[in-house]
């Protein structure tokens, strides 16, 4: 029993940006099944936050908002409070990148990566959580209580490993993984240790937590190269992120603030 009301989230708000993508749906999923309530934020949604709304239909809000404009974030916080109540959590999920598939100039040599793609993921990856962190974490701030957990990513820490797109050079294509979602990244950490000062006295806990990549249908040759480098050896499956969200969200974190939480396999201790 001390356990469960340690990591207890029942009857929190868990606001989830990016929620239509692979690991938002699965956050969602964890902490409705933990009795939260948990709204659902992107600019679209997806057949995964739609079976959501139909199993859990008193707990899960899908709302379509823009992280990029605070103008739309302000209407959806609104809608919030309306619709649940004062949020808990909030956590900054949505990000974008350029894999593979992606259009080859934005794949290419860092001379000629195109300003225009540096500013939208700029944009998304790290303005996204700024507004999302004025308006939101604000919010908290102003009613004394509150955590935020900032995703951030391995290639926040350390460079790329270029070797793992050699297989792609085998088949004559052109293809490195760019500076801008690296970037941004990096900027996560010290947005995070900011607020988690600047809130300090205000009862609101701002923590990044930093993954690694997880298994989501990837070509083979990006799979075996990556699971050859990884210490663990493989990929993170699905559900391996779940625990560290669930205690960053509930009291067996609360003396921690303005950390950074690596789940990674491994790949940042070599």
């Amino acid at each position: 029993m001390m356990i469960d009301k340690l990591f207890d989230v029942s009857k929190k708000v868990v606001l989830i940006t990016g929620a239509s993508g692979l690991l938002g749906a699965e956050y969602s999923k964890i902490f409705l099944e933990r009795g939260a309530f948990v709204v659902g934020l992107d600019i679209k949604s997806s057949l995964a936050s739609e079976d959501l709304s139909t199993q859990y239909p008193t707990n899960y809000f899908f709302i379509v908002a823009d992280v990029t404009s605070k103008s739309s974030l302000k209407a959806a916080l609104k809608n919030i409070n309306n619709k649940f109540g004062r949020i808990s959590v909030l956590i900054n999920n949505a990000a974008i990148d350029s894999p593979p598939s992606s259009k080859d100039e934005d794949n290419g040599p860092f001379e000629e990566y195109p300003e225009t793609t540096w500013d939208k993921v700029m944009d998304v990856n790290l303005k996204g959580v700024f507004l999302c962190c004025q308006i939101f974490g604000g919010y908290m701030a102003k009613y004394g209580d509150g955590s935020i957990i900032n995703v951030s990513s391995i290639y926040g820490l350390v460079s790329p490993d270029q070797k793992l797109y050699s297989y792609l050079h085998k088949q004559n294509k052109v293809f490195y993984k760019p500076a801008a979602y690296s970037a941004s990244k990096s900027g996560i950490l010290n947005l995070t240790r900011y607020l988690a000062v600047y809130w300090a006295k205000k009862n609101v806990r701002v923590n990044t937590l930093t993954l690694a990549g997880v298994f989501n249908n990837q070509e083979q040759g990006f799979i075996k190269a990556y699971c050859e480098r990884i210490p663990i050896g493989r990929m993170a499956n699905l559900d391996e992120y779940n625990g560290s969200m669930l205690f960053l969200a509930s009291e067996a974190s609360r003396y921690m603030t303005g950390a950074n939480l690596i789940i990674d396999g491994g790949w940042t201790a070599i």
